[in-house]
């Protein structure tokens, strides 16, 4: 099982080294040690939940809250400060921060909110899932790994159902492999690289009669899926 990805902001050396040791018993844990690079991280890649400090360089916690929720309403978000004053716990919940924690803190409290967090996020994941896709005169169903094609049916496999509602989900959108294969398989080796090339082809063959639908190969960056 994939161990979920948590973004850990935070400058003090010190509790950075401790809090990520223990977290990453439990999960994956990339840690920045500004605000910058911290937000930075978020905008390259994929993550579960956002553990931050709040008096950070470059960019404060506020501001990479904000920013944030910019980009996505739904990503857990707890901050972790010595700033005990009300109206900073205020000011980080109408930011959009989901839980506020003052240092010092307890390890154990911290994983079991992002415990609690991640899980209600999941579930709310699961009942925004999108039952049925359309385009071209195809219909997909995901969760039944179907396409369907006037009176005609094809079976996916599991891997080819996620690779395609994962261009189905970003229409026009360059998608880098390594993302795809790390949304896929969790890892970006190369031999699975081979794999995901079998899939693209067999997706390919699936729409080649209609003319407004592409897979387009972008030269040592990924794919992009097209929908005129």
């Amino acid at each position: 099982m994939n161990k979920k990805k948590i973004l850990y902001i935070e400058d003090d050396e010190t509790l950075a080294f401790l809090t990520a040791d223990n977290l990453e018993q439990y999960f994956h844990v990339t840690h920045c040690n500004n605000g910058k690079k911290g937000f930075e991280s978020f905008c390259k890649e994929s993550f579960d939940i956002v553990v931050l400090d709040i008096m950070l360089p470059d960019m404060d916690g506020f501001e990479i809250a904000e920013h944030i929720r910019k980009k996505n309403q739904e990503i857990p978000i707890i901050f972790l400060s010595a700033k005990t004053m009300k109206e900073d716990r205020i000011k980080g919940l109408k930011l959009g921060a989901d839980d506020y924690l003052v240092k010092p803190y307890s390890i154990e409290e911290l994983i079991l909110k992002i415990e609690v967090f991640l899980t209600r996020s999941q579930k709310n994941g699961e009942k925004s899932i999108k039952k049925t896709y359309e385009f071209g005169t195809f219909t997909f169903e995901p969760e039944n790994y179907l396409i369907k094609n006037k009176d005609q049916k094809i079976t996916l496999t599991e891997r080819e159902a996620q690779l395609l509602k994962l261009f189905l989900d970003h229409p026009n959108t360059v998608l880098k492999r390594e993302k795809i294969l790390i949304e896929l398989w969790g890892s970006d080796d190369y031999f699975l690289g081979r794999s995901l090339d079998v899939f693209i082809s067999r997706l390919r063959k699936i729409i080649k009669e209609e003319p407004n639908l592409a897979i387009e190969n972008i030269p040592r960056v990924g794919f992009k899926w097209v929908n005129e």
